[in-house]
């Protein structure tokens, strides 16, 4: 303890003089780095406290059944005088880029007295950079609202990483956390190891195509990346490795370690969401109903969602910062958008359907990234649909297919304005 308290505060100086964090490479793979534990916690548990909440933020493997809803039956099991309330705040096939933005409105909202936060499997493809910025962001405004609540990063396993936990190595992205991690003394759980040891000691099959018949062998996924239930339950036992190691370190006011200079100057702290008003929109617009399927399938976590249809369809708003995107919905009768910022109107048209689009599902549109002022924003919607063609390929008879209403629309489903920064009135 004495050693990381130590690093920390190394660490936390040479930022101080001005440094800019450099990315180590591959750090060492371990299940449990203890760091400053979940002391207040357990402290909440030992205390009495009757209700508990427990957030899980993250991509598909926290959203399915499996670890997150096994780790709260564990804590529910282990400490029967209390009542956890899980705070299921996952998306699948997302990051710690929406992450940062979403984090009030799914997860802080409910007051966790623990987050976890399980990004690096989505968070593979990014830079460590990105990833400082993005997951200090998240740190930084749980912290920000509530200095006694606990963070644990937890790191998920695909077969493709299997090359560097077999070599006792995290993967880029875990590595970059992990860095994050030392500087503001963040306990994490790495379900690599664990599963690395298994598959070398010919007990695991990462996929169907690594059994043979008669191997006995346990199947971790079927797709390689999402745990079949035997696959989960290496993860459980991870995690209660994790609090055993924990459970007995004292509470820590994380409220310091804020008040100091930030691990990289342009974290996302300021991230937020807001949602879209009426008196944004001009045009042939709709608020959706609740009885309509897409707010009960998506308004939980994404609020009020609009609709427009029609060409000329416009949202248009002001925002002083550097950064901003909308929260809406792609689908297969998805349409297609003009962005305009500060009056220059980008080259490109921006579909709101991609190659995945034989449903509807939660996305982002990107508007601005660029210096810090005051901005204008104008998007309006094109009088074209986008082109199908990207989709064909999941389908039986394309032709046919995609000449049935499903795929026939013009349609833009906003319903918030992710920013750093604010809205101006």
């Amino acid at each position: 303890m004495k050693r990381l308290l130590v690093g920390t505060i190394v660490a936390l100086a040479a930022l101080a003089w001005g440094e800019t964090p450099v990315y180590k490479g591959p750090v060492k793979a371990e299940e449990v780095h203890v760091r400053t534990g979940v002391g207040n916690f357990m402290k909440k548990i030992a205390d009495g406290r009757k209700e508990i909440a427990v957030a899980y933020l993250g991509g598909s493997i926290t959203e399915m059944n499996g670890w997150r809803n096994l780790t709260t039956d564990w804590l529910r099991k282990t400490y029967p005088d209390v009542t956890f309330k899980e705070v299921p705040a996952a998306i699948g096939g997302t990051g710690s880029d929406l992450g940062v933005f979403r984090l009030e409105h799914d997860a802080l909202r409910y007051n966790p007295d623990l987050l976890f936060v399980e990004f690096a499997t989505n968070d593979a493809g990014a830079s460590p950079e990105s990833i400082w910025m993005t997951m200090e962001g998240i740190v930084r405004q749980t912290w920000r609202k509530d200095p006694r609540t606990d963070i644990v990063f937890t790191y998920t396993i695909t077969c493709t990483m299997m090359n560097d936990y077999g070599k006792g190595m995290c993967p880029r992205a875990a590595s970059a956390m992990e860095q994050l991690a030392d500087f503001y003394g963040i306990p994490s759980i790495g379900f690599g190891p664990r599963v690395a040891a298994e598959v070398a000691a010919g007990r695991l099959a990462m996929t169907p195509g690594d059994r043979k018949e008669g191997d006995g062998k346990v199947l971790f996924a079927g797709d390689g990346v999402h745990p079949a239930p035997e696959g989960h339950a290496f993860y459980l036992k991870s995690i209660i490795e994790g609090f055993t190691q924990m459970k007995a370190l004292k509470p820590v006011d994380h409220a310091p370690l804020i008040a100091r200079a930030p691990y990289v100057a342009n974290n996302l702290e300021q991230a937020k969401m807001v949602p879209v008003e009426a008196s944004m929109l001009a045009g042939s617009w709709r608020k959706l109903p609740a009885d309509d399927w897409k707010v009960k399938a998506f308004g939980g976590w994404m609020g009020d969602i609009w609709h427009a249809g029609a060409p000329g369809d416009r949202l248009a708003f002001k925002f002083k910062g550097t950064t901003c995107r909308i929260y809406d919905l792609l689908g297969p009768d998805g349409g297609q958008v003009w962005v305009a910022v500060d009056g220059r109107r980008a080259d490109r048209v921006q579909p709101r359907f991609d190659s995945y689009c034989t449903y509807h599902r939660r996305a982002t549109l990107h508007v601005f990234t660029g210096a810090e002022g005051e901005h204008t924003v104008e998007i309006e919607v094109d009088k074209d649909q986008p082109s199908r063609q990207s989709v064909a390929f999941r389908l039986k008879d394309p032709e046919k297919e995609l000449a049935e209403p499903k795929y026939q629309g013009t349609n833009f489903w906003p319903a918030q304005i992710m920013l750093v920064g604010d809205l101006v009135k």
